[in-house]
């Protein structure tokens, strides 16, 4: 059980992350890389990847076990500010933290007698090899690991970018609406029902059992679309709080079908004033209740629209509490913005 503790203090702190955030997302999606389950979800994305996949793979392998630990230096909060800051703040980490944090992977390694299979499969030698010269700190050790994470971001990550920024932009217009209405506790129980807010404690099932007292430091919300099943905080108290938590999927995410800026034949029934209308409408995230008066349409009226923006891939649509919100993608943001590129990867 997962139990995220909270004064007043925290609750004035409580604050959501901007956008995706590139590291997180690159190591939450090689968990799902190796997993065999959600095919629905992940199946199109994981062949996609794997079939891009040239390069080596095996020190993250060894990094970041199927489940359980692994080293929060991977995720620096650097990292929300894009591939590049946080590749150099894991450049940057401490010696006696790498040989930290790597030392308890290794520990949760081979305190979990149920990884056999994993263990002889994946070479323990040479897995205790590579972790045991990255413990060093060398430039070129961690040059490597640059490296390695560098190439699996532009094949797992980049061409998807515009969709997951679609479904984390979705979540904080519903966590923002939450806010609005009731302020933090408000937000912190519209949060995905895998989080279960009973004030003053925030409560999550968990692989271990962690108390998290935030003790005025506040708590960033970072919705994540590789996060699955539970979130995840930092193993290290004295990092920066921070809750990663998944965003909400539709059995089939439509990967590929919005990645550039090409237009699809579904946006010619975007042809008159009225959907132009809905869609500004829909700028900053809105209920169909909201879309029919905004756009001064009636109520069926305003769902259809939306029902053709969502079909286009231009709206993205998600339930809060008895309403939905509907919100733009990336191609629909750049539609209005008369084509100009929204932000890539990193």
């Amino acid at each position: 059980m997962l139990r995220i503790h909270f004064t007043g203090d925290d609750l004035a702190r409580v604050r959501m992350a901007v956008r995706p955030d590139a590291l997180w997302e690159t190591i939450l999606s090689f968990h799902r890389l190796r997993e065999r389950r959600r095919a629905q979800v992940f199946g199109e994305w994981r062949s996609e990847t794997r079939s891009r996949l040239n390069g080596e793979t095996s020190l993250l392998a060894a990094l970041v076990p199927t489940r359980g630990y692994f080293p929060d230096f991977l995720t620096p909060p650097e990292g929300r500010g894009g591939l590049e800051p946080g590749l150099e703040a894991i450049r940057a980490t401490a010696p006696d933290r790498l040989q930290c944090e790597l030392n308890r992977v290794s520990a949760a390694r081979a305190a979990d007698s149920d990884r056999t299979a994993e263990r002889a499969a994946e070479r323990p030698a040479e897995r205790s090899g590579r972790l045991a010269a990255l413990a060093q700190g060398a430039p070129e050790q961690l040059a490597k690991l640059i490296s390695v994470l560098r190439s699996y971001h532009s094949a797992a990550i980049v061409p998807y970018w515009s969709q997951i920024q679609a479904r984390v932009e979705a979540d904080r217009a519903v966590r923002g609406r939450a806010l609005l209405d009731g302020g933090a506790a408000e937000l912190l129980g519209s949060l995905p029902p895998v989080l279960r807010w009973r004030a003053p404690v925030l409560e999550s099932d968990y692989p271990v059992d962690r108390e998290v007292h935030l003790n005025g430091r506040g708590l960033l919300l970072q919705p994540s679309f590789f996060c699955r099943g539970t979130p995840v905080v930092y193993r290290d108290p004295k990092l920066p709080p921070v809750l990663v938590y998944p965003v909400a999927h539709t059995p089939d995410p439509a990967f590929g079908e919005t990645s550039g800026s090409t237009l699809t034949p579904s946006l010619g029934k975007l042809v008159g004033h009225t959907r132009s209308a809905v869609l500004q409408a829909i700028r900053y995230g809105c209920t169909t209740s909201e879309l029919a008066r905004r756009a001064g349409v009636s109520l069926a009226s305003a769902s259809q629209h939306a029902a053709v923006l969502r079909e286009a891939g231009l709206v993205l649509t998600l339930r809060h509490g008895n309403a939905v919100l509907h919100t733009l993608t990336p191609l629909g943001a750049a539609l209005l913005r008369g084509g100009a590129p929204a932000e890539v990867a990193g």
